[in-house]
């Protein structure tokens, strides 16, 4: 089993990587595979709504989008982090995940339906709530299990050095991992055991506005 682990700071090894890297000694002490994916620091466009990926089920605007779609679909559960800009999460993951998540959705390809995923934020003070709000709406839209802590996923520092000092904030990390480890093991075991995936029904949308 694999956990993809996503930096979304420009800064690729800063403290968003310090926590997603107490992740990932954790996991892989569990035996679960990881692969640390950074987002880089190539400008994002965010989604133009020109739902090309309907047809292609590719994304037209972002390269890196696509690349890690390619990632995603042999994955089995995700970690998104991100620092706190402004009370929110960094403006490169947002559109990161707004065009992986819709092209996902618009294509039919299914990389992230029922998968677990958790959102991990860091954040000199304040700010993280806000931020872990936001990076979870994404995981319930897809259909994915949100995998919880004994806390909320966060942890504080100005630079790598402080977040090593945050004792809570990485027994928060070290406890998400091995929730994560045992959802996936529980998974797996249902797989086994023939129990079958929810029945779906054909999408329903309904807007606000009538004529």
């Amino acid at each position: 089993m694999k956990v993809l682990l996503v930096n979304g700071s420009p800064n690729k090894k800063g403290c968003t990587y310090t926590a997603l890297k107490e992740i990932e000694k954790t996991l892989n002490g569990e035996n679960i595979d990881t692969e640390l994916y950074w987002i880089g620091l190539k400008p994002i466009s965010g989604c133009t709504a020109c739902k090309a990926c309907a047809k292609t089920g590719r994304c037209a605007v972002n390269n890196i989008v696509n690349d890690f779609l390619d990632i995603a679909k042999d994955s089995d559960g995700f970690i998104f982090g991100s620092p706190v800009h402004y009370a929110s999460t960094s403006g490169s993951i947002k559109s990161f995940m707004d065009c992986a998540f819709y092209t996902d959705l618009l294509s039919g390809g299914k990389s992230f339906y029922l998968k677990p995923a958790a959102a991990v934020v860091s954040a000199r003070r304040a700010g993280t709530t806000a931020a872990f709000d936001q990076l979870n709406k994404y995981f319930t839209h897809a259909e994915m299990p949100i995998i919880s802590s004994r806390y909320w996923n966060m942890v504080h520092g100005a630079k790598p050095e402080d977040v090593e000092k945050d004792l809570e904030g990485l027994h928060t990390m070290r406890v998400l991992a091995r929730n994560m480890v045992w959802f996936l093991k529980c998974k797996e075991a249902g797989i086994k055991a023939g129990v079958p995936f929810p029945t779906n029904e054909e999408r329903i949308l309904t807007n606000f506005i009538r004529d």
